[in-house]
This record gives structure tokens, C-alpha cells and sequence, in this order.
């Protein structure tokens, strides 16, 4: 009852020691052995003796917990919290071990480090890097050191930088510009190839006069005298032609003829 934990008299066949809070409970440094029997009414076993137990030499330290990564430019920012609480962080404290790879390449570490807040710089900016986050448990007390889990693998991409952004936005821009003018050459050169076959699609196709037209539609109509009647005289041009002479060859021949 001292630790805020009852084992006693249960009828469950495990019972969780682990304090409501670091300050409550066995103090971690303490060496602890526990005793169990089973009771049935009056009867009782004889008491089992468990193994000794001291927190900081045989816990197992799980990974990081509430890990959160913010892609920046050509970096990585990584925020977490501890696998458990630490009351008094004088007599021990984890230490932190980033494993970092750009994927398909190979693998980096970085650490130690005390900090929940780790920042992975001088990344490749547009890449995308994997990475496990790691806990390392040190008791100064007795110099030893409890190595975690890693956590699960986690991939980000980072951030383009501005030079970066420059750049895509210049090749974007010679490649579309390069593209129109493929574009317009291959247009300018059908154009040239087939301008005869274009100019026939383009080409208005001729119309019937109005007055044929009328007459297609009824044949019994005076077509030449409409066309008389709707002549102007001064449309009518012709030229005056006579002749002057003939050569004695020719002149001969238009006489026999006449």
C-alpha cells in the first residue's frame, strides 16, 4: 500500500508494480525482491522468492513515443517525448540517437543528444530521407547505460530551397518554351508541305449565278432574255476591227472564196 499498488489477495495471476507517478513507488535506484504465495481458505502455499530487480540496471527501454517530423529546407525536424518519466534526472537521463538514410542510400547516425527536439541539417532539398528514432538510458550512479528500441521507419520529403525553386522554375520555363517552338516548326512545315491540300479546305467553293439558279429551279423561264433585260449597256464593251490589208497570197484567197 506503501507504493500505491495492492497485490494482495487477487484472484488475476499477474499484478502491474508500476507507480501512478515517478515520485511514488520503489525508487529506481533501489534493489527490489518480491514474494508470492497462493491461498485457498486457510491453506496456503509456501512463499516464492522472485529474482532481484533494480529499475535502471534491468528495465527494458522501449522507442521514443509521439514522434513528429516537420519537413524543412534541405532539413528534417524531429520532436518526441521520452519511453517513460525520469524523477529525478540527476541520477540518470536518456540520451537520444537519430538513424537517418536518404532512401536507397545508406544509413547515417547522429547523436547523442539530450534535447526531445532534434534537427537533421545539410539534407539534399526535394529528397526523401527514412529515419528511427532511438533512447539510451544512463545511470550515473553506477555507469550503466540501458539501450532502447528503435522506433518504427518513418520516410519524409524535404523542402526545395530557393535556389532549388529557381532552378525548376527555369527549366520549366526553357522546356515549355522549347516545346511551343517544336510545336510551331512542325506546324510551319506541314503547312509548307501540304498548302495545297490546306488551300482546297480553305478554298470558298464557286456559286451559281442567281439567274442560272432561278433557271435550274424552273427551266420554262427565258433565261437569255433575263439576262438581256438585267444587262447594263455599259457593261457591253467591244472593240471596233477592221482590215487594213492582206498579203497577195492571202488576198487571193479571199477572192476565189467570195
Amino acid at each position: 500500500m506503501s507504493i500505491g499498488v495492492n497485490c494482495t489477495q487477487i484472484t488475476a495471476t499477474e499484478c502491474d508494480f508500476t507507480a501512478a507517478s515517478p515520485s511514488a513507488g520503489f525508487p529506481m535506484d533501489f534493489n527490489v525482491t518480491l514474494r508470492l504465495r497462493a491461498e485457498l481458505g486457510a491453506l496456503h502455499s509456501a512463499w516464492v522468492t522472485m529474482p532481484w530487480f533494480q529499475h535502471y540496471r534491468n528495465v527494458t527501454v522501449g522507442p521514443p513515443e509521439n514522434i513528429e517530423v516537420t519537413p524543412g529546407e534541405g532539413s528534417l525536424i524531429i520532436r518526441f517525448s521520452s519511453p517513460f518519466d525520469i524523477a529525478d534526472t540527476s541520477t540518470a537521463f536518456f540520451c537520444y540517437y537519430v538513424h537517418y538514410w536518404e532512401k536507397g542510400g545508406i544509413q547515417q547516425v547522429k547523436g547523442p543528444f539530450r534535447s526531445n527536439s532534434i534537427s537533421l541539417d545539410n539534407l539534399k532539398p526535394s529528397r526523401v530521407y527514412c529515419l528511427q528514432v532511438q533512447a539510451q538510458l544512463l545511470w550515473n550512479k553506477s555507469n550503466i547505460f540501458r539501450v532502447g528500441h528503435l522506433s518504427n521507419i518513418s520516410c519524409y520529403e524535404t523542402m526545395a530551397d530557393a535556389s532549388t525553386e529557381l532552378q525548376q522554375v527555369i527549366l520549366i520555363s526553357v522546356g515549355t518554351f522549347s516545346l511551343l517552338s517544336v510545336l510551331a516548326g512542325a506546324c510551319f512545315f506541314l503547312v509548307l508541305k501540304y498548302r495545297g491540300l490546306i488551300k482546297y479546305w480553305f478554298h470558298t467553293p464557286p456559286s451559281i449565278p442567281l439567274q442560272i439558279e432561278e433557271y435550274l429551279k424552273d427551266p420554262t423561264q427565258p433565261i437569255l432574255e433575263a439576262l438581256d433585260k438585267d444587262s447594263s449597256p455599259k457593261d457591253d464593251v467591244w472593240d471596233s476591227v477592221s482590215i487594213i490589208s492582206f498579203p497577195e497570197k492571202e488576198q487571193e484567197d479571199v477572192l476565189q472564196t467570195l
